[in-house]
């Protein structure tokens, strides 16, 4: 690594049109760590691609905007709304399991509201530029409406291949092309894997939500909220339904 003698109230502008205010800045090859306050306990890694260039900014900038009108700009939030909040207020608006919509921000961003992935994915759930624009999503690094979108985006892939989680899943990591182009889970270590890592996740919130019935009631409750399919391909074990029991729908719709 190689430090680099960053100047106070500077921008990095992104070539998607965002900038990035930071009192330091790190050169770390591929990524470039952006320190966006002056005890260095708060930074954003991105892509050192993606970056267009520096200038110097104002000193009112907000730490994260965008090259848009003053209408149009979405700043972050400096103290965002409860994370648990957000996801359950998107799961219910698009009836799902807010469980699994928390294990797929924790295999995207492990909560990290201004994670940059090297690809260029953002935000708590990492949407891609282009999908963030698909979605009407103007701020990424904003945790509501990333949730919100990302959310959406998850739906939209359940519906699109009649709520198999194990495709939903891969799709939202390699994209939908590369699901279809191999009739299933794509042959990528990193996609299988995290798969795996979200299954694993959301089936073992379900197993203490179980046992949790059980110890409350002595007994094992029974439900049957919309099933969930599962990839032929995959090795992966079932979860149960993505679809919130609150909330439920046929496979139909």
């Amino acid at each position: 690594m190689v430090a680099l003698p960053g100047f106070a109230a500077n921008s990095a502008v992104l070539r998607n049109g965002f900038s990035i205010r930071y009192e330091r800045k790190q050169d770390m090859g591929l990524i470039t760590r952006l320190y966006v306050n002056a005890d260095e306990s708060s930074f954003v890694d991105v892509p050192t691609g993606e970056i267009d260039h520096i200038e110097a900014a104002p000193d009112d900038a907000p730490a994260i905007s965008t090259q848009q009108s003053a209408r149009d700009t979405q700043p972050v939030r400096e103290n965002p709304l409860n994370i648990d909040e957000l996801v359950t207020s998107a799961s219910g608006t698009y009836r799902l399991d807010p469980d699994l919509v928390n294990s797929v921000i924790r295999a995207e961003s492990g909560f990290n509201v201004r994670a940059v992935s090297p690809k260029g994915a953002q935000g708590l759930m990492q949407l891609m530029p282009q999908t963030a624009s698909h979605l009407g999503v103007q701020n990424t690094f904003d945790p509501q409406a990333n949730v919100e979108g990302g959310t959406r985006y998850l739906r939209e892939l359940l519906e699109r291949y009649n709520f198999d989680l194990i495709r939903a899943l891969a799709a939202y990591n390699a994209g939908p092309e590369r699901v279809e182009q191999y009739g299933g889970v794509p042959p990528y270590y990193e996609t299988k894997a995290y798969v795996a890592r979200i299954v694993r996740d959301f089936n073992r919130k379900k197993l203490q939500e179980k046992n949790g019935a059980r110890s409350v009631d002595g007994r094992e409750r029974s439900s049957n909220p919309a099933g969930a399919q599962t990839s032929r391909n995959s090795k992966t074990a079932a979860a149960k339904s993505p679809i919130s029991p609150e909330n439920s729908l046929a496979a139909s719709h």
